[in-house]
């Protein structure tokens, strides 16, 4: 079964446009997704630099987290046969699509947290 429709046809329904969204928050939700993807968009990197640029996660956590990009098509594996044994993750060619995603999410996180600080509701929620 083949599926087809278009960018277009999504936004006009609401179904389709739901949906869309559904699919996307499938494969990026997650308190570490999105980190996990943001330190790879650097380009190819070892288990261990992996966990060493996203503070606070677990290895078991990491290994779970890349074990389900990997299923989803964001993340592909590669073992190289060394001594020791090499393997590296690195984005698909989908996963960089997310990259306007990313950069969005970045500036409106930016632009929030100005206005927080601006508007003094940290103080209000600290105090």
């Amino acid at each position: 079964m083949e599926y087809k429709i278009s960018f277009e046809e999504a936004k006009a329904c609401p179904i389709q446009f739901v949906l869309a969204i559904n699919d996307t928050l499938n494969v990026i939700s997650g308190k570490w997704k999105i980190p996990i993807i943001a330190t790879m968009s650097f380009g190819k990197q070892r288990f261990t630099e992996i966990q060493r640029n996203i503070p606070k996660i677990t290895p078991r956590m990491l290994s779970k987290e890349l074990k389900e990009l990997e299923l989803n098509g964001i993340v592909k594996r590669t073992v190289y046969d060394s001594i020791p044994v090499t393997i590296e993750y690195e984005l698909t060619e989908s996963a960089k699509q997310l990259s306007d995603v990313m950069n969005s999410m970045i500036q409106w996180g930016i632009n929030h947290r100005r206005g927080m600080f601006e508007d003094g509701i940290n103080e209000k929620i600290a105090g």
